[in-house]
């Protein structure tokens, strides 16, 4: 499996965190849940580190089960509308948006 994510590397304008978090909610993640092959999304909201810089104000994380999946994903409709959609986002937001993609391994817990 793949995960790619976008680092929102940065904090969050003063004042702008709940709009910022309500425009996720509302505006974004009904567009990221439909990208074609997306089979989880994450919005993953820093809360603690063992070191302050970097500071992530957001990482958006989506599963694929492959790379041409996420290819596929990144050419549609859906994602160029969500790019669009993005704009007023990071205007709430001071700092870099950049994308990684991981190649990931599931591995069970022990059940002793």
């Amino acid at each position: 499996m793949f995960i790619r994510c976008a680092f929102f590397q940065g904090n969050v304008k003063p004042g702008k965190e709940q709009a910022f978090n309500d425009y996720i909610r509302k505006e974004l993640v009904p567009l990221w849940t439909r990208f074609p092959g997306a089979q989880e999304v994450r919005v993953l909201r820093q809360v603690e580190s063992d070191v302050e810089n970097p500071h992530f104000g957001m990482v958006l994380s989506v599963r694929y089960p492959t790379r041409e999946a996420i290819e596929i994903a990144l050419a549609s409709d859906v994602r160029m509308k969500s790019r669009e959609v993005s704009k007023d986002l990071i205007a709430m937001f001071d700092g870099t948006v950049f994308h990684t993609v991981f190649s990931a391994d599931d591995y069970a817990l022990p059940t002793d």
